[in-house]
């Protein structure tokens, strides 16, 4: 029989289509372990804030929560994983602003940004700290781009993979100072503060997260902050605008995702939990400790926000010249 009539009947509701309910409602979900996927290595930005979310989950939904790690090329390995998975929300995207940055600079993917997912929670939003090997003889942003210049050899960054904000933040300062900085990219934040602590790389754009500790105990030195305002963790840290280079702006966010086609009223329900867990009083005070902005709105937001982040970020990657790497 014709394909066809089968859909238009479902879309008349003249006969079902399977969904959730079929299988369990949605008062028993989740009934048994549920997967967030993280898409860079452990210890990094994505990592830090994906476990921080899963564990508070479950907490609130009486289910564990198991966050597992999928590094490879910006997050786009994790993100084709869950972007394959059925949509009954027991396999989740802990997600950064990669997703919108990859599809200006992968020339092709096995997934797209938005028609491949279901956004369920947008929950944090952080900007990136330019810092330095204290070993470097410069303390602030315009005595570092004044060694840059005279070095005899390029200045190395490194970042947590081509895409990430770590890296366009570097192909963007490259840019804007005419200053020809290499960027080596590495399997994940973590991997990448690393390579910055043992002299591999001269400086990086860490994400606050991963980076503050290693402030705190003067292992890293912070020149720079990439937000429009100054942070209230750092308020006396400059932004780069304040700091020499106008017009400079940039941050990452973290999000929770589903499959395409995750049904709407599970979508809220996690939705729900999550906004609930962010204005925690608790939660929310651990955020700003990592120097992140909570959020807490609709599912609508989320998707505005991340059609928003691939038009913003379509002309860096293109003005840049950035490629994956």
């Amino acid at each position: 029989m014709n394909p066809y009539f089968f859909a238009l009947m479902a879309l008349s509701g003249l006969i079902s289509t399977p969904s959730i309910h079929a299988a369990e409602p949605l008062s028993a979900y989740p009934s048994k372990p549920v997967h967030a996927i993280v898409g860079y290595a452990p210890g990094g930005g994505s990592d830090i804030m994906g476990r921080l979310i899963a564990q508070e989950l479950s907490k609130n939904l009486n289910q564990t929560f198991v966050v597992e790690n999928r590094a490879g090329a910006a997050q786009n390995v994790a993100a084709e994983y869950v972007a394959k998975a059925a949509p009954d929300g027991y396999t989740l995207f802990m997600s950064s602003a990669a997703l919108g940055i990859n599809i200006s600079l992968y020339p092709k993917m096995n997934y797209h940004p938005i028609h491949d997912f279901s956004p369920i929670a947008l929950f944090a939003i952080s900007p990136n700290l330019l810092v330095t090997h204290p070993s470097l003889p410069t303390k602030d942003l315009k005595a570092f781009l004044a060694f840059a210049k005279k070095a005899p050899h390029p200045l190395n960054y490194s970042s947590s993979g081509s895409g990430s904000t770590q890296h366009l933040s570097g192909e963007m300062l490259k840019v804007m100072t005419q200053i020809g900085f290499v960027h080596v990219p590495y399997r994940g934040t973590s991997p990448s503060i690393t390579a910055l602590l043992s002299g591999e790389v001269e400086f990086s754009f860490a994400n606050i997260p991963s980076a503050i500790n290693y402030l705190q105990n003067k292992r890293l030195r912070a020149l720079a902050i990439t937000s429009r305002k100054r942070s209230t963790l750092f308020p006396d840290l400059p932004t780069m605008a304040e700091a020499g280079v106008p017009r400079f702006e940039t941050s990452t966010w973290y999000g929770l995702l589903g499959p395409a086609n995750l049904p709407v009223d599970l979508v809220n329900k996690l939705n729900h939990t999550v906004n609930s867990i962010v204005k925690d009083p608790s939660v929310n005070k651990r955020l700003a400790q990592l120097g992140s902005d909570p959020v807490a709105d609709t599912p609508a937001y989320f998707v505005n926000h991340l059609k928003d982040e691939i038009e913003r970020w379509a002309p860096v990657v293109k003005n840049s010249g950035a490629k994956p790497e």
